[in-house]
């Protein structure tokens, strides 16, 4: 057999180029074209598609996508100034020179270009607060994370000086506001996303979702107050927490428990989710959580009576605990109870733990999902606001165990979902004995949970107000997206992992600081006077 000559071979393969599998789509489109309007094509390809011997309906579904594609997506810009907000601007400069010439129509030319740039720009430093504000955000109540600056949040970067911070700049209500200085804008910014509370949002591609966060918490109008009545009763969730912890150290020195102490600014939000949740909607809450804090959460929001917890302490055995058997430890133990808030009736489940942490997850999600089908049913239609979850974690647990990501990885599978779980992470920045670096390869914790877009709120521990203000809104955007949620609640712990061990000998310059700290219950008390 002769070979063909090199020319040949050449002229075959370009004969032939198109079938490249690449240009699958193009073909698609191209026969899709066709099927639709014969004479839309050129005559070569009419020719080409009438020798095909090939179903018509076929062809067209196949032009049209898998039948498993997401009608949504690709997600479409939702405005003008996402373009800008992404760098991508240039497309958009005539338009926002037009809405400023509208403005100001005495605008010289030159006067409209620089208020164009300023515009952008500044919306470009916006954007870049919405994502790295949380990096030098005042998160760690005992002052030794490191907030380092970030030229990213730096005006100096978009070209910015100091002459420019009182120049008015057009910013169509972003951040509630039609025009602000830089000097305005940078306010809203810091106090948003740098204080106390920081967000991870930017990561979610939802865009109706992005929006409500924004809307929620920017603005000039946005800051986080309560009411006096609102204080009060964040006070006493405080002091009935922290009296709790001390009065099982005093009485029962050595013993292990497993105290919140540090965290006390835990109990107050559950209080808020409750609260919340019931004026939502919510009928049902099942709570899971490892052993830290466990306890207090039983008497301060499950309301289990202090004389069965005192009890359990001596050695008794609470009533009902013998039909399942005895010798389980007290913090492992479970509860349930009805709370009233506003005349709304929520009925309360925690579920016993063991000693495995997040064992419990899928559990609690299991147990949610099984309420949700007794009470609502299984249709895809149904919204599953009335029962949702509660999930408790330590940091380190949450970044380390398995089951969280497996979790995670079901929670929008159409046999497993529940409208979404409500997680809070006791962030004590220690995992037994060891310190984060040495633990997890990411920033936080949370970080796990952006697998799934999910929004992840930061927040001191030791600014109870600003935790609350997250347990309030973790909860609206959970009954009004019925998607999972995230709150990284940045604390410490005052003793060693249980109370019979000495964390001085493993963190010494921690516990240095923890020594001389004040409660959180101390720390707000004075903030009230």
């Amino acid at each position: 057999m002769t070979d063909k000559p090199r020319s040949s071979q050449n002229q075959d393969f370009l004969d032939t180029l198109f079938l490249d599998g690449a240009n699958a789509a193009y073909l698609e489109q191209m026969q899709a074209r066709y099927l639709e309007d014969p004479n839309s094509v050129d005559t070569s390809w009419r020719d080409y598609f009438q020798s095909l011997d090939e179903d018509v309906d076929a062809a067209r579904q196949n032009a049209h996508g898998p039948s498993w594609q997401r009608a949504d997506w690709p997600l479409k810009d939702e405005s003008e100034w996402t373009q800008a907000l992404t760098g991508n601007w240039q497309a958009h400069e005539a338009e926002l020179g037009a809405k400023i010439q509208a403005r100001s129509p005495d605008l010289s030319a030159s006067d409209i270009r620089r208020a164009t740039k300023d515009s952008i720009r500044a919306l470009m430093l916006i954007r870049a607060y919405r994502i790295r504000g949380h990096l030098i955000a005042d998160l760690d109540p005992l002052g030794l994370m490191e907030r380092k600056s970030h030229p990213e949040l730096d005006p100096a970067t978009y070209g910015f000086e100091d002459g420019d911070m009182d120049r008015p700049i057009y910013i169509d209500n972003v951040l509630g506001l039609e025009s602000a200085s830089l000097r305005e804008i940078l306010s809203i910014l810091k106090r948003t996303y740098c204080g106390t509370f920081g967000v991870q949002f930017m990561h979610v591609s939802n865009p109706q979702e992005k929006s409500w966060l924004q809307q929620r918490i920017e603005g000039p109008d946005k800051e986080i107050s309560f009411t006096k009545l609102g204080r009060i009763a964040i006070l006493k969730k405080l002091i009935e927490a922290q009296e709790f912890e001390s009065i099982l150290q005093r009485r029962y020195p050595g013993t292990k428990r497993f105290g919140l102490d540090g965290g006390e600014a835990l109990i107050p939000a559950l209080e808020q989710i409750i609260k919340r949740g019931g004026a939502l909607g919510l009928e049902d809450i099942n709570f899971g959580m490892p052993h830290r804090g466990r306890l207090n959460v039983l008497a301060a929001v499950l309301e289990k009576p202090y004389r069965a917890i005192f009890y359990e302490f001596l050695g008794g055995v609470s009533s009902g605990a013998t039909d399942f058997g005895s010798g389980d430890v007290k913090y492992h133990l479970g509860a349930s109870s009805d709370r009233e808030f506003d005349g709304n009736k929520v009925h309360l489940s925690l579920a016993p733990n063991p000693s495995h942490l997040e064992a419990v997850d899928p559990v609690v999600i299991g147990k949610t999902r099984a309420k949700q089908q007794m009470r609502e049913g299984t249709h895809e239609s149904v919204d599953h606001k009335s029962v949702t979850a509660v999930l408790l974690h330590g940091d380190a647990a949450f970044a380390g165990q398995g089951v969280v990501t497996e979790c995670f990885g079901m929670s929008a599978l159409g046999g497993y979902k529940i409208g979404g779980t409500i997680h809070v992470v006791v962030n004590n920045q220690i995992g037994f004995t060891t310190s984060p670096h040495y633990s997890r390869s990411t920033p936080y914790p949370t970080d796990v949970a952006m697998m799934v877009e999910t929004p992840i709120f930061h927040v001191n521990g030791d600014d109870p107000e600003a935790v609350v203000f997250a347990a309030r809104v973790a909860t609206e955007y959970r009954q009004k997206f019925g998607k999972d949620i995230v709150i990284d609640l940045i604390c410490y712990r005052r003793y060693g992992h249980n109370e019979g061990d000495d964390p001085t000998f493993t963190q010494p310059i921690m516990y240095r600081v923890i020594k001389g700290k004040k409660s959180t219950r101390d720390i707000y008390g004075q903030r009230l006077i």
